[in-house]
């Protein structure tokens, strides 16, 4: 095995609301992780549809890797880069980018799904796919790309979901890795390729798959290449490897999570919450299918079994809001107004389709109180309030199916990504469960993605031994469920809710 003291391996971690450049510097036994370079994220809105600006993402990471040479130089062992999922870029006969990649966010999904059941019954794209059904998916943004004749999917020759073509700017070489492309709902995870029966049902070209180069999925812990000449001499770097870690950033951060994968309920904190747990095969059946859960692809050969919940989106749109109103909170202030709130007022779906799209959020938080018949909370802190314990409800109606789903009580939930710092949610989280909440690392899609660079340089053995340098190395917060009578009460308010 290679010597592995002071290995520094740079993740570029791109979220919806931010990217950063981060720095993992190894020595063995422990990871320390530095941010070098941190940018802002998010849609940017031209005649009524949302886009990312992905060239000045791309310009970001170059500026984040050209510190990072300065600081660290020749220690710099591997580059990794992980982003959202769904969203993609089509290349044309030239490999250049034919448009911007449209945010999943974007309206021109609206009512796709339905267009898409018309040719092919859900029952059917679930049992190709394995995977939940949402607007966002990338399937059905295809499938609003084919109801439009858009010329972009006629003139595309390859379709790279967004770490994906950031990797091929980096290295030249055109892949999908598996676990983003499981977020697609375009991959068969039972045939290990494509779904391109039900692509070609839907009318989907599936030439944009193939590019005549062969299926093209690999494994997280690929190493694609080294930095391209170009590339490197502009950011003053040589011939460093760029490793596809899970590309997904959920796919990251749960390889990262400190946890007997056994046993335990994920959690990965953010805009989105992603909760669910590991499993060697994907499931594929009656019961996930009615729950509307997920089979997204992880770490060596696992499946993440999960569903997506709104998440802290609620939150922070509710602080966008406050913001374009002349108030500025801070996270910290916003759960303190929260905790200060009186407990178990008024609770919403945070599911529901109103709270999808960016715009003013407490005002929908009203209204959907009062369609149900409840009392709208009117200060901040009661919005807050209503939205977290919401939120809470939801993980315990989620870790429920799951105890359904593998056939045994899941004890613990291991709460990862930066919603582990909102430590009112995690308390909350473990009252409404009636579960032991374990929260950290904050870090955990950084850190995920750093291991499994060093996993594939070999400077670690397993995901199980880096999750051993994990728990070492941060600090973890433990929270034990209370006052669950009070919760138990709430619970039964929240189902009806549902719809």
């Amino acid at each position: 095995m290679a010597s592995r003291e002071n290995l520094v391996f740079l993740a570029v971690d791109l979220g919806a609301e931010s990217g950063r450049v981060v720095a993992g510097t190894f020595d063995g036994e422990r990871v320390a992780l530095e941010e070098v370079h941190r940018f802002p994220n998010g849609p940017v809105n031209v005649l009524e549809h949302l886009y990312w600006d992905v060239l000045r993402l791309w310009s970001d990471i170059k500026t984040g890797l050209a510190k990072a040479a300065t600081r660290y130089g020749d220690r710099i062992a591997g580059i990794g880069l992980d982003t959202w999922g769904v969203d993609f870029g089509l290349l044309d006969a030239n490999d250049e980018l034919l448009a911007n990649p449209h945010h999943y966010r974007d309206s021109r999904t609206d009512g796709m799904m339905e267009r898409a059941f018309a040719k092919i019954p859900r029952e059917a794209i679930f049992e190709a796919t394995g995977i939940q059904f949402l607007q966002l998916n990338t399937l059905i943004q295809l499938v609003a790309m084919v109801e439009a004749r858009a010329p972009q999917l006629e003139m595309a020759h390859t379709l790279l979901m967004m770490p994906d073509l950031l990797n091929f700017w980096l290295t030249g070489r055109k892949a999908n890795e598996f676990s983003d492309t499981t977020t697609s709902q375009c991959y068969d995870p039972r045939a290990g390729t494509w779904a391109y029966e039900m692509l070609e049902k839907l009318g989907i070209p599936t030439r944009i798959f193939r590019d005549g180069t062969g299926d093209r999925i690999v494994p997280p812990g690929t190493v694609l290449g080294t930095l391209l000449p170009s590339v490197g001499a502009e950011v003053g770097l040589g011939a460093v490897p760029v490793i596809a870690p899970a590309t997904h950033d959920t796919g990251s951060a749960v390889a990262a999570a400190p946890m007997d994968p056994q046993n335990a309920i994920y959690l990965s904190s953010g805009t989105w919450s992603l909760m669910g747990v590991e499993s060697k095969t994907p499931i594929i059946n009656a019961e996930m299918l009615a729950y509307n859960f997920t089979n997204e692809g992880g770490v060596d050969g696992t499946f993440r079994v999960l569903t997506n919940i709104m998440g802290l989106w609620l939150v922070q749109e509710c602080r966008r809001e406050w913001q374009r109103a002349g108030e500025d909170h801070d996270y910290s202030e916003m759960v303190e107004m929260a905790a200060a709130a009186p407990a178990f007022g008024p609770l919403i779906d945070p599911g529901d389709g109103r709270f999808f799209a960016p715009g003013d959020m407490s005002p929908r938080i009203r209204a959907f109180c009062q369609e149900t018949g409840q009392a709208a909370p009117e200060t901040k802190g009661t919005v807050l309030r209503c939205a977290l314990e919401s939120l809470a409800l939801e993980y315990r109606r989620v870790a429920e199916k799951l105890d359904v789903l593998t056939g045994k009580r899941l004890g613990t939930i291991h709460i990862i990504g930066g919603g582990a710092k909102n430590e009112l949610l995690d308390q909350f989280a473990a009252d409404a469960t009636g579960r032991l909440v374990v929260a950290g690392p904050v870090e955990a899609t950084a850190l995920g993605n750093v291991l499994v660079q060093a996993l594939a340089l070999g400077h670690i053995g397993s995901i199980a031994e880096g999750r051993e340098v994990v728990a070492r190395s941060f600090e973890l917060k433990t929270f034990a469920p209370r006052d669950t009578a009070a919760w138990d009460a709430a619970y039964r308010r929240y189902l009806p809710l549902r719809g």
